[in-house]
């Protein structure tokens, strides 16, 4: 029979969970609903020494504080599942934790064949399951719902989100310790992250990690080293800089459903030997562009798993040139040197610019729905291999260093029916991250297809100018795209012109 149970921490707080004999059960805790089942109440199962008691009140008091009681902490309430408060009960050390939000539980889940076999439907929506080629195929039975899957636009604002998260989680001079997709909620359907299992943040210099991570996101220097005991200086421990690796790893996987580093060598016959190799000292890119011994065997893949698992149908390339930069940053320069690892602000700011690069398939049978301009005469989609028709226009962005001179952004934003431009666009002092305004956040101006014709629609830019004839674009009015054309977005400091590029098909 259930009970209601009642627990109070040191300040005189009090909190309420349902005991039902079986609670949910995680690596390292036991967890209950509150009985509206608005936050959840977790013991852990085992002893926590005053080091860890100490972590677990700093996470819930101090730093919570440095993020979520400054100017803007509202924004990261979405972002984080962070914990909000700690007790001992019966000897035992809990924390209360807000419920997870409805989107990041399965509404569907499997197919409805793969249902009949076994359900997620209701279970949290872990990483683990959007980052595999066979979740998607519909040769696997347990493949999830079409309705789950969301298209490719949605994972590239997912990794935003958790990019977002993860640098400011550095900021704070905290690192996250067991970063994986085990330990994010994602919803590709709305384009929604979280990052979750806040109580194991490690704290450099003063509280140190508790795991060592989880297996395909452990950076490779943390697996070489794990034989070493933790007070040996060469024994390399989670940090910020291990964050980023699998933060690198995470974006990778979302984006091309597999592993960047498991691919087709064999280092031991000992396959726990080979999996330390592997993930370790001997860490190598499947698609290192001059070493090609870990490429992936095609003959040994599953069909499950492709055409993702083959790098020649599906080379990293098809993110675009500044995801492809800091992947090569992220598995050849910096994988086995952490310092040149690619932070948490440079995969955020990466992808912001590659989502203005990305472009609507015209196949509605195209699974993706969206793939990156890859700056070619003739687009074509890479997954379903539809070659785009008709005029396609490019905005190439350009900004005033000083009055009346322009110079190159190497930034474009590309232009579909329902395209926006937003003031992250009109002017580089604006940045699209957790400090735009209500304002800054409404379109600006938009794009259409009418009559034949591409046009620019000025919504809110009072100072739109058509440089090329030098005449004003008011607010309500429009302008044609032709190739050539230069827009001036706004004359103020910061403000940038964009020149049109026409693609005809």
């Amino acid at each position: 029979m259930s009970k209601t149970i009642t627990v109070t921490t040191a300040d005189g707080k009090s909190y309420q969970f349902v005991d039902n004999g079986s609670p949910m059960q995680g690596g390292m805790k036991d967890v209950y609903f509150a009985p509206d089942k608005s936050y959840v109440v977790a013991f852990f199962r085992d002893k926590q020494d005053f080091n860890s008691k100490e972590r677990l009140s700093n996470i819930v008091k101090t730093f919570r504080e440095r993020i979520f009681n400054q100017a803007g902490g509202e924004y990261w309430k979405d972002l984080f599942c962070w914990p909000t408060d700690m007790f001992e009960y019966n000897g035992k050390v809990g924390i209360i934790v807000p419920v997870y939000q409805k989107q990041f539980f399965f509404q569907t889940g499997y197919n409805s064949a793969g249902a009949a076999i076994a359900s997620i439907k209701g279970h949290e929506k872990q990483g683990k399951w959007f980052a595999s080629a066979q979740f998607r195929s519909k040769q696997f039975k347990l493949h999830l719902d079409n309705a789950e899957l969301g298209d490719w636009f949605k994972y590239f604002l997912v990794c935003i989100k958790i990019s977002r998260a993860v640098r400011r989680m550095h900021a704070a001079g905290l690192a996250h310790s067991d970063l994986s997709y085990k330990n994010v909620l994602i919803d590709p359907v709305s384009g929604k992250a979280a990052i979750i299992d806040i109580d194991g943040l490690v704290v450099p210099g003063k509280f140190p990690p508790d795991v060592i991570g989880t297996p395909d996101f452990i950076a490779p220097e943390v697996m070489a080293t794990k034989h070493l005991i933790k007070t040996d200086t060469k024994r390399k421990l989670p940090s910020i800089t291990t964050d980023r690796h699998a933060l690198a790893v995470m974006i990778y996987m979302y984006l091309l459903y597999r592993h960047p580093l498991r691919g087709g060598k064999i280092h031991d016959n000992d396959p726990l030997k080979d999996e330390e190799l592997g993930m370790g000292e001997r860490a190598l890119f499947i698609e290192h562009p001059t070493d090609k011994s870990n490429r992936p065997k095609i003959n040994q893949i599953k069909s499950t798993h492709l055409p993702w698992a083959d790098v020649t149908k599906v080379p990293y390339t098809v993110v675009g040139p500044y995801l492809k930069s800091l992947f090569d940053r992220a598995f050849i320069d910096g994988l086995h040197n952490p310092n040149l690892r690619p932070t948490a602000d440079d995969w955020e700011q990466a992808l912001i610019k590659t989502v203005d690069l990305m472009q609507p398939c015209q196949n509605p049978r195209c699974e993706q729905k969206w793939f990156v301009f890859d700056n070619s005469t003739k687009p074509i989609c890479p997954f379903c291999g539809s070659t785009y028709k008709g005029q396609l226009p490019v905005l190439n962005l350009y900004w005033s260093r000083k009055a009346g001179t322009y110079i190159p952004e190497n930034q474009r934003l590309m232009v579909y029916t329902g395209q926006n431009i937003y003031q992250w666009h009109v002017n580089r002092n604006v940045f699209p991250n957790e400090k735009l305004t209500a304002e800054q956040i409404k379109p600006v101006a938009d794009f259409h297809f009418h009559n034949n014709k591409w046009i620019l629609i000025n919504r809110k830019l009072p100072q739109l100018k058509d440089k090329s004839d030098n005449v004003d674009i008011p607010i309500g009015s429009s302008v044609e795209l032709t190739d050539g054309k230069k827009i001036l977005l706004s004359g103020e400091e910061g403000g940038r012109l964009v020149i049109v590029q026409l693609v005809n098909n």
